[in-house]
């Protein structure tokens, strides 16, 4: 499914589905200030690297950080995993490697 929103970016979504799903954009927030972004590291080398610089930079936008770490890259994280992300975060940006 190709998504094309208002600002000219085209979304294109990797799935094999053989009748895509419909899918709104979410709003964009004008500020980062105050909202908790989660950051999950999936385990390939160096992704930590590059979230601790993510960090930084998110930390001077006025957002709050939690950090995860995905027990491998191989799976998807586990249930509790996506739950607490889920309930602590309102965004949350996804970090692989090499």
């Amino acid at each position: 499914m190709t998504i094309i929103n208002p600002t000219g970016v085209t979304v294109l979504d990797p799935t094999a589905e053989g009748r895509p799903a419909g899918r709104d954009l979410t709003a964009r927030v004008d500020s980062l200030t105050g909202l908790t972004v989660g950051l999950l590291d999936i385990s390939k080398p160096r992704g930590n690297v590059f979230l601790d610089r993510l960090q930084e930079h998110l930390i001077r936008l006025g957002a709050g950080v939690e950090r995860y770490t995905k027990p491998t890259f191989a799976k998807p994280a586990p249930v509790d995993l996506r739950h607490e992300i889920a309930t602590t975060c309102d965004a949350v940006i996804e970090a692989l490697a090499d």
